[in-house]
């Protein structure tokens, strides 16, 4: 396309309703058609004509066209760059908007008609300051203004249309990708909303968000994209956030009977990054009796596999949070005392997906000495008829394991009790190896030997690399230390 044509094109806008030119009937456009094609002015069929004689414009390479794009988008761009000005003239725009607000609905809190006005101008002014997120060098600046403590007191506005505005604002704000493109930035915003304990300002807004209504879900979804860009960027904020009421909310909204959706996925994501290397969560997480919610939540995959991979990986989530939960020893009772042996034992003999994940919480759950009471319970609840069969042979249609992973759980779980039972329930364990000739003890050798062999050629790669490594340090010292002849 020629550059004069791309400059000056200019699309048609489109009418918001019909022209009353356009209502004419299709025989009278084919008739306007057909005189437009036949009547050409004279002056056409010159311009035609000497067109012809005149040179071809020479085609564009690609190497130009790229630079003619680059050119257009630099220039577009450049006005749009925001400096210190800009953005105090956008917090000043935002924080007259919104005490003009505040002060038409203090003198008419019953007139709506009265302060509608300055709530639409308060919500434009905060999608005027999302331009903010696209220069987090800004953000000290942002911090500086208050800005930030303006935003989070618009978080109980009485209209959930600017709560929800404000909830998508700070989500994109706390972007992980643009956080990490200014390290200072970051820290000041973050630090900023530690201090003003922003997750119990976001917690309050959700609790009176309506999940049916459209918006208001998505802001549900932007606020927990907040919590997981906070957690992720500072991850020693994970105990603040479960202690302002995180944990807890996540719990009852697992709790909610409602058809499954994203929501419930990004709630069971949040609370195993709560989870993950937090052994305070863990504990409060029992307190809360997270080992109990978790556990009914996964009753229902006992005997039915997830409707999707979203589904599915709420699931693997549920799972890898009480893993993260049992390494607390208090934990492990309450596993115990809320029958979760019984079901993880009930998920193995389904052989569902959910088989897999109740593979890992049992190896979870027995091992170590504090895995001692759940050991021999599980071998009095016949779990022995369950785990041996798979430790003599591996299935195989294997869902999300791999058969390295299902082997070492199956083998853990069964050195775990070997380490923990006692008395008669030992003796059911050992006497499982003498059964049928010996075989499991044969199985057991056969694992051995296996990984041994698995063992001997990394030791060989190793030594390999590492006389490679050695061998061209060497070259290298040499080179380097040796005169340079002319």
């Amino acid at each position: 396309m020629d550059v004069g044509e791309l400059l000056s094109f200019k699309p048609t806008p489109t009418p918001k309703r019909p022209n009353e030119d356009e209502s004419d009937s299709d025989e009278e456009k084919s008739r306007s058609t057909k005189i437009r094609r036949t009547a050409k002015p004279k002056y056409d069929r010159t311009i035609q004509q000497y067109s012809k004689t005149l040179p071809k414009e020479p085609a564009i390479s690609d190497k130009e066209r790229e630079d003619i794009l680059r050119f257009v988008e630099t220039e577009a761009t450049e006005g749009e760059i925001l400096d210190d000005t800009g953005i105090k003239k956008l917090v000043l725009n935002f924080e007259k908007k919104a005490l003009k607000n505040r002060e038409m609905r203090i003198k008419f809190p019953d007139q709506p008609e009265k302060f509608m006005d300055s709530e639409i101008d308060l919500h434009d002014a905060l999608q005027d300051l999302s331009a903010v997120a696209t220069v987090p060098d800004q953000y000290p600046l942002l911090v500086e203004l208050k800005c930030v403590n303006s935003l989070l007191e618009l978080l109980s506005h009485d209209n959930t249309d600017i709560s929800t505005k404000v909830v998508q604002l700070l989500q994109e704000l706390t972007d992980v990708d643009i956080l990490h493109e200014s390290e200072e930035g970051a820290e000041e915003l973050i630090n900023a909303l530690a201090e003003a304990e922003a997750p119990a300002l976001l917690l309050h807004n959700l609790s009176r968000l309506d999940e049916q209504v459209p918006d208001e879900r998505d802001a549900v979804h932007n606020t927990l994209g907040i919590i997981e860009n906070i957690t992720e960027f500072r991850p020693e904020l994970c105990p603040e956030v479960a202690k302002q009421g995180f944990m807890q909310w996540i719990l009852k909204r697992l709790k909610m009977k409602v058809p499954f959706d994203g929501n419930k996925l990004y709630a069971t994501e949040i609370l195993s990054i709560l989870l993950q290397n937090t052994p305070e969560n863990r504990k409060l997480l029992g307190e809360l009796d997270g080992i109990d919610v978790l556990l009914q939540q996964l009753a229902f995959y006992k005997r039915h596999d997830p409707s999707g991979a979203e589904e599915q990986e709420a699931m693997e989530n549920m799972f890898d949070s009480l893993c993260c939960a049992l390494m607390e020893p208090t934990n492990r009772d309450r596993f115990l005392r809320g029958e979760g042996l019984q079901l993880m034992n009930l998920m193995l003999r389904e052989k569902k997906m959910s088989r897999n994940g109740s593979l890992k919480v049992l190896d979870h759950a027995l091992v170590g000495p504090d895995g001692r009471d759940n050991c021999n319970k599980f071998v009095d609840i016949l779990g022995l008829r369950t785990v041996f069969p798979l430790f003599m042979k591996t299935p195989k249609r294997k869902r999300l394991l791999t058969v390295d992973q299902h082997e070492e759980h199956v083998v853990s779980i069964i050195a775990s009790m070997l380490r923990n039972c006692q008395g008669s329930q030992r003796q059911r364990l050992l006497a499982k190896f003498t059964e049928n000739d010996l075989e499991k003890v044969d199985r057991l050798l056969e694992l051995h030997f296996k990984y041994m062999d698995k063992v001997d050629r990394t030791e060989k790669e190793m030594e390999v690399v590492y006389f490679y490594a050695s061998f061209f340090t060497i070259c290298y010292l040499k080179l380097s230390t040796s005169p340079v002849t002319a």
